[in-house]
């Protein structure tokens, strides 16, 4: 197998995994009050902290107007709430509330549930081996950035 050759099946074999997991989360979120749209933006609040309407936007790459919308449906269903920046006043951040917390909580574990499963059928090496090749390609990921 040629090294262009191993790089085209590691690409697919990423994609493949990332769509099938992504594929899971989106049948986990079925069971929840909240749309993946939203979900994706309280990750993004959960690692990131308390974020503006136009920084959050530019993270999920939405139009300003669109993120507001998705914004005020989740503090209707009180997952955020916007408020005033402490420093600047005029400034408005959105903030994850404990039930957008409770949430992202439950579904990253019903999604860990389902790899462990999947996980089962592999060998205590094999798994470790894996864990520390993704760790790998991801730090030299970052390196790039």
């Amino acid at each position: 197998m040629t090294e262009q050759t191993q790089v085209e099946y590691i690409e697919k074999s990423l994609r493949r995994i990332s769509y099938t997991i992504k594929q899971r989360g989106r049948e986990i979120l079925n069971h929840f009050p909240i749309t993946p749209p939203q979900f994706i933006a309280l990750q993004y609040l959960q690692e990131k902290g308390d974020l503006t309407i136009g920084e959050l936007s530019a993270k999920m790459y939405l139009a300003f107007s669109t993120t507001t919308d998705l914004v005020d449906r989740m503090e209707k269903n009180e997952l955020v709430q916007r408020v005033k920046d402490q420093s600047d006043r005029r400034v408005v951040r959105v903030h994850i509330l404990s039930k957008g917390k409770d949430i992202i909580r439950e579904v990253i574990q019903k999604r860990q549930d389902y790899l462990n499963d999947v996980l089962g059928h592999f060998s205590e090496e094999e798994i470790n081996r894996l864990e520390q090749t993704l760790s790998s390609l991801h730090e030299e990921m970052e390196k790039g950035q």
